[in-house]
């Protein structure tokens, strides 16, 4: 199985002990998704995020409805935690979240590790780039949220 990996990373004018609780909360990742996904949490609230905790959702990927459910691998507030894939679409999908204080602000980064079926062909086809567009879409909505340039 040949793995892939996307990284990006933005600066974001609001201090680590802002920016870590609102990615604590399951239930912005609606926030962060574009609406062509149309993507639902639908675990019932409340949340509790920890080492251990499983979120299920439901999305849609080119009109195919899907499930998905990860699992919270690691948490160490305010700095990292890590989801990946328990069931969904892609045979691997790891996605560490890092935030680290820089600048007077937060650098927020994002490392996913993830394979699809298909391999490379089906990244090349089409995978990569929405997962480019779902990360441009984040960039653009958490500037939003809390100022800075996507």
């Amino acid at each position: 199985m040949r793995t892939f990996t996307y990284s990006c990373e933005q600066w974001l004018p609001r201090p680590v002990a802002e920016v870590f609780p609102f990615f604590a909360d399951a239930r912005n990742l609606e926030r962060l998704t574009p609406g062509w996904l149309r993507f639902t949490v639908l675990t019932p609230d409340p949340i509790p995020m920890a080492a251990g905790t499983t979120i299920d959702y439901r999305l849609a990927w080119r009109g195919i409805p899907l499930g998905w459910r990860s699992e919270i691998e690691a948490w160490e507030p305010p700095f990292r935690f890590v989801d990946r894939q328990l069931r969904g679409p892609y045979r691997l999908w790891r996605h560490e979240h890092r935030f680290v204080d820089a600048d007077g602000g937060t650098l927020a980064v994002d490392r996913v590790s993830y394979a699809v079926w298909g391999g490379a062909l089906a990244v090349r086809l089409g995978v990569g780039r929405d997962i480019e567009r779902i990360f441009a879409f984040r960039r653009q909505r958490l500037a939003e949220i809390f100022g800075g340039r996507p």
